[in-house]
C-alpha cells in the first residue's frame, strides 16, 4: 500500500510542534542556521535531544562535520526568525541578535531556551538525517509562550 505524499503531509499537520532554529558553522567558521519543526528530546540521562534535516539539504554536510550545534527554542515573538532561517536569505546572522554559545556555535537572542550540543550521532531516515546531540550547557530567558506550528500556519498558545 502506497501513501499519498501530501495525504501523509496534511495528517502530520495534525501535530502541533514547536519552532527551533539549529545553528552550527561552516568551513569557514562562518555562522549558520535553518529553521527545524522536527526536534524532539529523546533521553534525561544522557541529556540527549534530536532534530533532523533534509539531506539533500546544502547545510546537511555542515552538521555532519562540525562537532557541535546549538538549538534555539524560539518564542511566540520570533516568527520573522523562523522565516528568516527558513528562508534563502543571505547573511542571516547580520540581521539578528546573537552570540557565541559555549560550544563555539551561534546562540540566538530572546529564545525560550538555548540548547548547546555535541553530536554524538547521525542516522540516515528516508529523505532525512536525524542528529542526536548531547545537551552540554543550557540557556533559559522568560520570553513568553512558545512558537508552535500547526496545520501549516503559525500558532500560539
Amino acid at each position: 500500500m502506497t501513501i499519498d505524499p501530501r495525504e501523509f503531509r496534511n495528517a502530520l499537520g495534525n501535530f502541533a510542534t514547536g519552532i527551533t532554529v539549529v545553528t552550527t558553522l561552516c568551513d569557514q567558521s562562518k555562522p549558520i542556521g535553518v529553521t527545524i519543526n522536527s526536534f524532539a528530546s529523546v533521553s534525561l540521562e544522557p541529556p540527549l535531544v534530536l532534530f533532523s534535516l533534509k539531506t539533500d539539504s546544502p547545510l546537511c554536510n555542515f552538521f555532519l562535520t562540525q562537532e557541535s550545534f546549538n538549538i534555539g527554542i524560539l518564542s511566540e515573538k520570533q516568527e520573522d526568525l523562523s522565516n528568516l532561517f527558513a528562508g534563502r536569505t543571505e547573511n542571516k546572522f547580520d540581521q539578528i541578535d546573537w552570540a557565541t554559545g559555549q560550544n563555539g556555535c551561534p546562540s540566538l537572542k530572546g529564545t525560550l531556551a538555548t540548547l548547546e550540543c555535541k553530536r554524538v550521532q547521525a542516522h540516515i531516515g528516508g529523505d532525512h538525517t536525524i542528529f542526536v546531540g548531547e545537551v552540554t550547557h543550557i540557556e533559559t530567558e522568560n520570553n513568553g509562550g512558545p512558537l508552535l506550528y500547526y496545520k501549516g500556519g503559525y500558532k500560539t498558545l
